[in-house]
């Protein structure tokens, strides 16, 4: 039908040609064929004038767009229905755009220009595509790259909060804004910022995932930093500048002084001892300060809150004077001792050897606690240190003031054994009152190599007094004193050459060791340790023993087994040449008497033979 249509037109075209051809002059064939419009003849159409269609092609050009896919152009809004916009964007068709896409816009009527993207030229019923949304995205990413090449300021929407900062919406993008961008000095309430309107940098974009990050602090630092140098260029030692408490910290206090920051430490916040700067200033606080020094570039500024007060010392009263009670409370407890403020600002010491009379030392804390309301005598002051020592033990009686009265030599008394050296033992009478125990006072008869092995801490012993002196302030004490001598009554009990049955205690090197009882312990050297069968005593083996030493004043006891049997030898030995010694001497007598009467005879012999 459409082929049969067509036919049809051509030949009403051709026939129409002819009848207008007919009532013109009738033309030359050869001019005819060159001048005849073939175009217009296949076409069916007849040929318009070259100059109108330029003119067309002009108004074209000047009304329609290039409806080329992905690009965004300017509509208008012709028609708005409970759902949809139609846009014109002087295409030969409208498009339709929901809505949804101007949200952000409550206010869209009628005659409002928008930017669309074309997405499609023609869908399936022939309809123009368009979106507002991407268009707003696209355009968006090129304002956001523009902004940042040329380090322009935007203006954002702060939509919400996130982890480490907020979300920014920067011509429709969502863009990043960290915690640390949103101000120069530290933010401690995001939510603040919730719903506001702001300035920004562009200072970070990320192409590949088309990530934006902006600051709000730049703007701020690029206002501040021509106050800081103005500010910088004027600083002096001894200036008072008015700040505002920027951070706080442990160890100070930062002051934002105008764009510059410095820094008051905890001393020179108070002349009182703080434990923490919070106890002095808060957070946002306006307060002056003075600058007390800053480094060449004056890049690090130090600063002082107390500095601007007169010091306490030179508000301390003339009436305090050496050997004053005064009463203060205890704010710092160090093992030497504890610091006291008698007044705001001023401290005295009190050494823990001034916290008691007694001479064993102990730590500060085993008399005081850090807040304890205490009083105190002065001992020293010197107002130009600004130093003061005081006192606690002399609010009571000095014990040595009478201690020959209490504490005479031979006199006894119970004391606590407070402490141990190697030489002795250190036992307290009462409070301020110590006495040294030698080791060799301790017992009669044991051997101590430590007191330890004697006696433990926080025993009560008896002891006797052995010397006083009380210039220095010492005492010698004894606790063996106070038992009677067990060596006196066993001088004769075990005397020398006396015999006691005993058993091997210990073996060692040189001997062996006896107990005869508690108090006396024997020692046996090895050759007197020997059997009568020539075999050794071994340990635990009991025998006899004869003394054969016994030293009261070195409380030495040496006895012997060997000697037991060896003097049943002796005797034997001496029996036995007594007897030799007297058959001997019978043998002598008989052979003198022989000789006698052999001697008479050759006289009597010889006297003969001369009377003849």
């Amino acid at each position: 039908m459409a082929e049969e249509k067509q036919n049809v037109e051509v030949e009403e075209t051709a026939t129409a040609t002819v009848v207008k051809e007919a009532k013109e002059p009738k033309q030359d064939p050869q001019e005819f064929l060159e001048n005849f419009d073939w175009d217009k003849y296949e076409e069916g159409i007849e040929r318009v004038d070259d100059s109108k269609l330029k003119e067309f092609e002009t108004l074209v050009e000047e009304n329609f767009v290039d409806t080329a896919d992905e690009e965004v152009v300017e509509g208008k809004v012709v028609h708005m229905t409970d759902r949809e916009a139609i846009i014109d964007i002087n295409a030969k068709s409208e498009g339709v755009i929901s809505l949804n896409e101007f949200r952000y816009n409550p206010d869209l009527k009628v005659g409002d220009k928008v930017e669309v993207l074309i997405d499609i030229r023609e869908d399936k019923t022939g309809q123009l595509v368009l979106s507002h949304r991407k268009a707003r995205t696209i355009k968006a990413w090129e304002r956001v790259n523009n902004a940042h090449d040329k380090e322009e300021i935007v203006t954002g929407f702060v939509k919400c909060r996130t982890k480490g900062g907020m979300i920014v919406d920067v011509f429709g993008i969502e863009a990043f804004l960290p915690g640390s961008q949103i101000d120069v000095k530290p933010i401690r309430d995001y939510d603040q910022y919730v719903g506001k309107t702001m300035e920004f940098k562009v200072v970070k974009i990320n192409h590949e995932f088309k990530n934006v990050v902006v600051s709000h602090k730049a703007l701020i630092e690029a206002d501040i930093e021509e106050q800081k140098k103005e500010i910088i260029g004027q600083l002096e030692k001894g200036q008072v500048l008015e700040g505002i408490v920027k951070n706080i910290t442990s160890y100070g206090v930062f002051i934002d002084l105008g764009g510059v920051d410095g820094l008051v430490h905890i001393t020179d916040l108070s002349w009182s001892r703080i434990n923490h700067p919070n106890e002095v200033v808060d957070l946002d606080q306006k307060l002056n300060v003075v600058i007390l020094d800053f480094d060449d570039n004056k890049s690090r500024i130090q600063l002082g809150l107390k500095q601007l007060e007169k010091h306490p010392w030179d508000a301390l009263g003339d009436e305090i004077k050496v050997g004053d009670k005064v009463k203060g409370k205890v704010v710092v407890i160090a093992d030497y001792g504890a610091f006291i403020e008698v007044a705001e600002g001023v401290e005295g010491l009190i050494h823990v050897s001034e916290m008691s009379w007694s001479t064993h030392l102990r730590s500060a804390q085993d008399f005081v606690n850090v807040g304890d309301e205490v009083e105190a005598v002065v001992l020293t002051l010197d107002r130009e240190d600004r130093k003061m020592s005081l006192g606690i033990k002399q609010l009571t009686p000095d014990p040595w003031t009478d201690i020959t009265t209490k504490y005479p030599v031979g006199s006894r008394h119970k004391g606590i054994v407070r402490n141990f050296t190697n030489f002795g033992v250190f036992v307290e009478l009462e409070e301020g009152i110590d006495g040294l125990i030698y080791i060799s006072d301790l017992s009669w008869t044991k051997k101590i190599k430590h007191p330890s092995e004697f006696v433990t801490v926080g025993d009560t012993l008896e002891v006797e007094v052995l010397e006083l002196d009380v210039e220095g302030r010492k005492l010698s004490l004894g606790h063996k004193q106070t038992t009677e001598n067990p060596w006196d009554k066993y001088s004769e009990e075990f005397a020398e050459g006396t015999v006691h049955k005993a058993a091997i205690a210990e073996v060692v090197d040189k001997g062996a060791t006896i107990n005869f009882n508690e108090d006396i312990v024997g020692f046996v050297p090895q050759r007197h340790m020997e059997k009568e069968d020539g075999k050794k005593l071994q340990k635990g083996e009991e025998a006899e023993f004869k003394i054969i030493e016994f030293n009261k004043d070195f409380k030495r006891v040496v006895a012997s087994h060997t000697a037991i049997f060896r003097e049943q030898e002796d005797r034997n030995v001496k029996a036995a040449a007594k007897k030799r010694a007297a058959s001997s001497e019978e043998a002598s007598t008989t052979l003198g008497d022989a000789n006698s009467a052999l001697q008479a005879l050759k006289d009597k012999m010889e006297a003969d033979s001369k009377k003849k």
